[in-house]
């Protein structure tokens, strides 16, 4: 495939001349008559065109042995150091425990209507009187198990941890 920006491509394109493009993106073209003999000009076309070969050729070796990272996702290139993975995993396994405790707190401390109210109230987010009106009873009384049920559950974690 022609590249109109490789020099490589432009002078091979063009064997009556030595052809090149100047940092300020001028195309300049050396031909036969800007040298002294046509010796030279051939000496200079031939040497031209081998030294942009070799350095087209280092472009493509570099390119198919990196990966550009332009268009992937910010979380598909970074990489999570060992202490975050350390840590990620020392964190998963406090949370294990504290789940473990919870639901063992939860069985071993609180009687059933203690249990079932705090379920509906954090896990599944009824209302206080949403409760009261689902077991047929006054407000007040789902409010004073739910606060004796954090109570009992607080100092059976305190005791557990």
């Amino acid at each position: 495939m022609f590249d109109p920006k490789s020099d490589y491509a432009l002078n091979k394109k063009d064997p009556d001349a030595i052809v090149y493009i100047d940092a300020a993106g001028t195309l300049t073209r050396l031909t036969l008559a800007d040298f002294s003999s046509p010796e030279e000009f051939k000496r200079w076309k031939a040497w031209s065109d081998e030294s942009y070969h070799q350095i087209e050729n280092a472009g493509i070796a570099l390119s198919k042995r990196t990966l550009s990272l332009h268009g992937l996702p910010e979380k598909a290139t970074t990489v999570q150091s060992p202490e975050d993975t350390l840590v990620e995993a020392l964190e998963q396994r406090e949370r294990e425990e504290m789940r473990r405790l919870l639901m063992e707190g939860l069985d071993n401390c609180l009687t059933s209507a203690q249990r079932r109210r705090l379920w509906l109230y954090f896990v599944d987010g009824l209302t206080v009187r949403q409760i009261a009106e689902a077991e047929g009873v006054q407000h007040p009384s789902i409010v004073e198990c739910l606060a004796a049920a954090k109570k009992k559950l607080l100092e059976y974690l305190k005791r557990m941890v």
